[in-house]
């Protein structure tokens, strides 16, 4: 299972550190500065760097350093109220201690502010968002919350991933799929601002959506409603194993290309490799996320 990625991590930290400073474009951010004001070694900051390089809010110049590539304030987060952060916080906290084994069985609304320090309406907040997420129901007569069934392990995990190779593979291959032009411009342009910065920037649930919509449409151009709804089965079912891996944001720069390299080939017309591709790549999140090699 994923742990958080240092240099992910770090890069975050760092994107924070250069909006504070009200850093503009062409600032030369230098590997000293960094170390000092996030106080670690250069090593690790020199890989965060490297990858802000990647997704383009850096620019590496030769023997001359990392230089912003535009405003540090151009690069916020959605502004949220102090409230809304507090929800967000608890509902990933939440989410994690669902995962780890750690808050199982039957809860009550005061149980989740006593837990996690939220006012009642913070409380009623969260839990109304993750009831319609699917993530959890009132009990029988409406007395207290428990979760519904969703994956928490590695092995259901991988089962999941095993069925969308076989489920979305073949729908690309249905006799009704039809480009969508629309949503495929839509998607396209996601997928690259993941690779010009949102990577970095998106909230842990806005990546997994944008990610997830993404396989959603492929599915959903096949024309046939039976694929899809599966498909929108398991991505409820995984959501919250997926945000596990939303910590470690490295590994999302190369989903991203690959998604783009499936869009190229569904509109050059050569399904067939279209599918393939997209089976290898399935099984290849599958592996790295999982840790599951593909000969168990």
């Amino acid at each position: 299972m994923s742990t958080p990625n240092l240099t992910t991590s770090l890069a975050a930290r760092l994107v924070d550190l250069m909006r504070r400073g009200d850093l503009k474009e062409g600032a030369h951010v230098t590997e000293q500065w960094a170390a000092d004001e996030l106080a670690v070694s250069r090593t690790p900051v020199r890989k965060a760097m490297l990858f802000l390089t990647e997704v383009g809010i850096l620019q590496r110049l030769p023997n001359r350093g990392f230089f912003l590539t535009r405003d540090a304030s151009t690069l916020a987060r959605p502004d949220l109220g102090q409230d809304e952060d507090v929800v967000e916080s608890a509902y990933f906290e939440i989410a994690d201690d669902h995962v780890g084994g750690r808050l199982t069985g039957a809860f009550t609304a005061a149980d989740i502010g006593r837990r996690y320090r939220l006012t009642p309406r913070q409380a009623d907040r969260v839990l109304s968002r993750m009831e319609g997420e699917d993530l959890v129901r009132r009990r029988a007569g409406g007395r207290g919350w428990e979760f519904r069934h969703v994956m928490v392990t590695a092995e259901a995990h991988d089962q999941s991933y095993r069925f969308r190779m076989i489920i979305e593979p073949a729908a690309l291959l249905e006799p009704g799929f039809t480009v969508d032009t629309e949503a495929f411009d839509l998607h396209r342009r996601r997928q690259e601002a993941l690779l010009h910065g949102d990577v970095v920037l998106l909230p842990r649930a806005e990546l997994f959506q944008v990610n997830a919509s993404f396989h959603e449409m492929l599915v959903g151009c096949s024309g046939n409603q039976f694929l899809l709804d599966a498909v929108r089965r398991q991505n409820r079912l995984r959501r919250l194993i997926e945000y596990r891996h939303q910590l470690d944001r490295s590994r999302l720069t190369g989903q991203a290309r690959e998604h783009l390299r499936l869009l190229d080939l569904v509109e050059s017309g050569d399904l067939e490799a279209a599918s393939a591709f997209l089976a290898g790549h399935l099984d290849k999140v599958r592996s790295m996320k999982t840790g599951i090699d593909a000969e168990h």
